[in-house]
């Protein structure tokens, strides 16, 4: 999904990522308000789990903005806004001793980012 409004910038959604919120949102504070290239560089190096639908989100981002404008470089965008959301809880059991279970929630998320184009010196 992509679109580009005046104040919006190009956009890109990603829902039911099997990964819980919390870890997507520690990956996602290092790359927020960066340039697109900056933030796939360090996307790369990070360890993290979280760091990979979060780079292909963005790379996503950027494919529908250099479609949407053949004027347009990579360098030229940063990351306006990545906003990582509570998802659906796939509910599980989990069995435990003496014939009990208890209930294992395995969270998902939803990402979702706009990136826009730099303006002047400073974005």
């Amino acid at each position: 999904m992509a679109t580009r409004d005046a104040k919006k910038g190009y956009s890109a959604v990603v829902k039911h990522v099997m990964m819980s919120p919390t870890k997507l949102r520690r990956v996602a504070d290092t790359v927020r308000r960066k340039p697109y290239t900056e933030a796939v560089a360090i996307l790369e190096s990070l360890p993290q789990r979280g760091a990979l639908p979060i780079k292909k989100i963005i790379q996503s981002a950027a494919a529908n903005a250099l479609y949407q404008n053949k004027n347009l470089d990579e360098d030229m965008l940063f990351i306006k806004e990545l906003r990582v959301d509570e998802g659906p809880r796939m509910k599980r059991l989990w069995a435990r001793g003496r014939g009990r279970r208890d209930i294992l929630q395995k969270k998902m998320s939803h990402l979702s980012v706009i990136l826009d184009e730099i303006t002047g010196l400073g974005a």
